[in-house]
């Protein structure tokens, strides 16, 4: 009889155990599916929210249009207006689905160490025409290429977000400097504008996504293109930081991984840091 208690004493705790177990997974489960609820709720809050105010001059240009009476000037003005405004909406949708894609992993990339000064080249070249339409000359000091841990089609893309920042919140005429700056592990990439400045006390919030400083808010933007760049960055195990610039403005420091002689072949993660 002692033998029989103790063996469905046993079955008894395995069978705790096991619907314990299975307890659990179905709460962890849940937690999951309710913090998914949430995002997909945020992310289609967002998109509403900045997608009402493009929707809505489309819809009033295109009545116009409709209405006939216009000049043809005045035609080919609404339609181009029409253009920009579906642009903005179609860039909108595009950024915050791939930057949902990267926080939640779904979208990921390779990166691995190579030459920067290429991919800097490619990113100035992205935004060229942006600044010569503004008199913005973009100034690249001479510094010797280097080897850093990134991706280059996407840092091309995190770069001209900042870039292209750089020039939207610059006045005409202005300058935008790029410059390298070597450390012990990293290299600093700085981009520096001659713009209105970031206030100190929201250095960190502007890279978050839809953040906008109030003296900004005269300025076409979303508020978005900081917010991709830093999670690419961080994909790359780098980051950025915002500081004041030189003669005013702003400047935006790009961290990347340097690659040195015992990092040969060995993923930053394993790197003994």
């Amino acid at each position: 009889p002692a033998i029989l208690s103790d063996m469905a004493e046993k079955r008894e705790s395995k069978l705790v155990s096991r619907l314990s177990h299975i307890l659990n997974r179905t709460s962890l489960n849940e937690t999951h599916a309710l913090k998914e609820r949430d995002q997909v709720t945020s992310l289609l809050s967002d998109l509403s929210h900045q997608l009402k105010t493009p929707l809505s001059n489309i819809v009033m240009y295109t009545e116009l249009l409709s209405e006939g009476g216009l000049s043809t000037e005045e035609q080919k003005s609404f339609l181009s207006e029409t253009r920009r405004q579906s642009e903005k909406m179609q860039w909108l949708m595009k950024s915050m689905l791939k930057a949902s894609q990267l926080e939640q992993g779904i979208l990921s990339f390779s990166a691995g160490y190579t030459a920067i000064k290429p991919t800097i080249g490619k990113a100035v070249s992205s935004v060229y025409a942006r600044a010569a339409k503004k008199d913005i000359h973009i100034e690249m000091e001479e510094f010797p290429d280097r080897r850093l841990y990134h991706n280059p089609k996407w840092t091309v893309e995190a770069l001209g977000n900042i870039l292209d920042n750089a020039i939207k919140y610059s006045p005409a005429g202005s300058a935008v400097t790029i410059r390298l700056l070597p450390l012990e592990l990293y290299t600093r990439i700085e981009i520096e504008d001659q713009g209105m400045g970031i206030s100190p006390a929201h250095y960190n919030d502007i890279f978050k996504r839809f953040y906008r400083e109030e003296q900004a808010s005269q300025t076409e933007g979303n508020g978005l293109g900081l917010y991709l760049s830093q999670l690419i960055l961080n994909k790359e195990n780098g980051y950025i930081t915002a500081a004041a610039g030189r003669d005013g403005g702003a400047c935006f420091q790009i961290f990347l991984l340097n690659e040195v002689e015992s990092s040969k072949g060995l993923h930053p993660s394993r790197l003994p840091f």
